[in-house]
């Protein structure tokens, strides 16, 4: 006799046919409630109009309501740029640019065997990284931790539109995700700051409406805030293909739409919105300034400190192949100014505890990008004397290091402007090929000082505006 009879089916199909009519109630009790809702029909029209016409107006009056962000109308198309549809050379449907690692094993013939031998590892790879590992790398992209602080983002983005005339847009990114952005503009003001625009990469659990877009907006300037994708209210995933098609369509929406020259633009991130930030800058080489707060230079030694030692191998394929956030890569590719935040106290991006200071990351950053850019100036005394002074942890230590050597900061930018005068602006330099030890000590010092500041805090301490400084450049 089976388990399934008719005596069985009838009373279950009663069960779910009264279960469907109390799911149809009530639907039709809440479409009642609603239509019969002054409030709500004034939403539907408004939500219309918009979406038939997307003037300015209509756009203020429905940024006064919290709803579906899936139901607001795209403001900006990443083909919009009449530029983007005659060139062949911009991002396509499949995504912009990105640099690709270097394979594992140099010099290995990519034989079908050998395909088949780096299978079982590959799917293993992919699994990890689209499983355990985006979520650990972007725990903001989690539904559960974004329904627990719901309240606060709603809060936040209230705070914005209200209290900073804050503009909400939809850009749609060339891999189809939709990016939630929020814009406020002081370029009316007296303030000679609101001209410049701010664009803010948020770390991977925070949102614009409670994220970094705060310290510059204190200290004046114009700011551009978004959220990564599957964040609030962007869709898709954050990997770094992702990402980075966000951060194209977010830097073609302020040149393009809000009217911003690439001259009057500053990246500014935290943490690890570094990479969207790079990635931006060695993009877009015209943008004025790079600002990289509490950010690192590459990701593979943050994620083995984290896992097993025996997943050595499976870690850094996983990261190479899926989640390779190569910063200081990217950031090297960048001719203009750049500022580094370091903070004294980070649990996050050092590698062994936060009172070593010199196993932050942040340090790695600064010496790839200096090396990159005087590599005669970082031989061996210049990189030695720079290490000495990343080894400071209060502005005292730092002081007395940069005394020892007495450096000549006069000197110093003299002998940087008469290269630049002779050889021209661009990056790597040969300066320091004829000097003795002690010029390139100084000259290393120099360098190191202007490059990065320290902050004593934590990873997640707001930054206060006064450590808001424009980067340094001669």
């Amino acid at each position: 006799m089976g388990y399934l009879s008719l005596s069985k089916v009838v009373p279950f199909s009663h069960y779910a046919g009264t279960l469907l009519l109390l799911l149809a109630g009530v639907a039709c009790l809440r479409g009642i409630g609603r239509w019969t809702n002054p409030q709500y029909r004034q939403f539907i029209t408004i939500l219309e109009a918009t979406h038939r016409n997307q003037s300015s107006e209509n756009k203020r009056q429905l940024a006064n309501y919290n709803f579906d962000f899936r139901s607001w109308p795209v403001d900006f198309h990443w083909e919009e740029p009449s530029s983007r549809k005659e060139s062949r050379g911009g991002p396509s449907r499949r995504g912009v640019a990105l640099l690709r690692p270097e394979p594992l094993h140099r010099g290995t013939a990519d034989t079908l065997l050998n395909r088949v031998k780096k299978l079982p590892c590959q799917i293993t790879s992919f699994l990890v990284a689209h499983t355990l590992g985006r979520r650990m790398l972007y725990p903001g992209s989690v539904y559960l931790l974004q329904k627990a602080l719901m309240p606060v983002l709603l809060q936040g983005q209230a705070r914005l539109v209200e209290e900073c005339n804050g503009r909400r847009a939809k850009l749609l990114a060339c891999d189809g995700n939709e990016i939630d952005t929020m814009f406020v503009d002081r370029r009316g003001t007296a303030e000679p700051q609101g001209q410049k625009l701010v664009i803010c990469c948020e770390g991977n659990a925070g949102f614009y409406e409670v994220g970094c877009v705060s310290t510059p907006l204190e200290a004046g300037y114009s700011v551009l805030g978004w959220n990564h994708p599957g964040f609030a209210g962007s869709t898709g995933v954050p990997f770094p293909q992702n990402e980075a098609n966000a951060m194209d369509v977010v830097v073609q929406f302020a040149v393009h739409r809000l009217g911003f020259q690439p001259q009057d633009i500053i990246i500014y991130a935290w943490s690890i919105g570094g990479f969207t930030a790079t990635w931006a800058a060695m993009s877009y080489p015209d943008i004025s300034a790079v600002i990289l707060d509490a950010s690192f230079d590459d990701l593979v030694p943050l994620a083995l400190k984290v896992m097993p030692d025996s997943w050595r191998g499976l870690v850094t394929r996983t990261v190479r192949q899926h989640l390779n956030l190569n910063n200081a890569e990217q950031l090297c590719r960048y001719q203009g100014p750049v500022l580094l935040i370091r903070r004294t106290k980070d649990e996050i991006i050092t590698t062994t505890v936060p009172e070593d200071i010199m196993s932050n990351r942040g340090n790695d950053l600064l010496l790839k990008l200096l090396q990159h850019r005087y590599p005669r100036v970082m031989a061996e005394e210049g990189l030695r004397v720079v290490k000495q002074w990343l080894e400071a942890s209060s502005q005292l230590e730092e002081a007395s290091i940069y005394s020892r050597w007495e450096v000549e900061e006069d000197w110093c930018l003299s002998v940087l402007r008469s290269y630049q005068a002779e050889h021209g602006p661009d990056f790597p330099w040969s300066v320091g090929e004829d000097m003795s030890a002690d010029g390139r000590r100084q000259l290393a010092l120099f360098l190191a000082q202007k490059h990065l500041h320290n902050f004593e805090a934590t990873h997640c301490t707001p930054l206060p505006v006064q450590n808001f400084q424009m980067p340094w450049h001669l």
